[in-house]
């Protein structure tokens, strides 16, 4: 009989500054338009709800979220290529809305880019409705893509 080893599972855990040379990382690996490390760094100063996750060989997704007013936004999900179809972009989104719940969130909003189906999917699967577009929200490589404008009920 032989033993097979199985890599721990990644864990969730809040993002720290040291934590952001890392981040940019898996943003620069995952997104042709990445977030700035200005962008992370004002997210923890203004108290944004940011996590990491941890995989047993360094960080490998994050996740950025406000919540005020009975509201909750997804500012940032991101989970690196090599790590992607694993569930764990869904269990991050599950996460934070728990979370957001627990803070009294009635409402979440997020945008995501109109050419990224997969993100879309994500959404939908996970309880969104479409309620309008963003126009030329996102920077492209010819000008600007419009945002769809997504919201999930939490008090259901």
């Amino acid at each position: 009989m032989s033993a097979v080893a199985l890599a721990p599972e990644p864990s969730l855990r809040p993002m720290r500054e040291s934590d952001l040379p890392a981040v940019l990382v898996v943003e620069q690996s995952a997104y042709e338009f990445p977030w700035t490390l200005a962008i992370f760094r004002d997210c923890l100063r203004v108290g944004y709800h940011c996590w990491v996750y941890e995989g047993p060989h360094g960080l490998i997704g994050h996740g950025v979220m406000s919540v005020a007013a009975g509201e909750c936004h997804l500012l940032n999900i991101c989970v690196h290529p090599d790590y992607q179809r694993r569930g764990l972009g869904s269990a991050l989104v599950s996460f934070l809305l728990d979370r957001a719940r627990r803070m009294g969130a009635r409402v979440a909003l997020l945008e995501v880019r109109v050419s990224n189906a997969a993100g879309y999917r994500l959404y939908v699967k996970l309880g969104f409705d479409e309620i309008g577009v963003r126009k030329h929200y996102y920077p492209a490589r010819h000008g600007r893509e419009d945002a769809i404008i997504l919201a999930r009920d939490l008090t259901v």
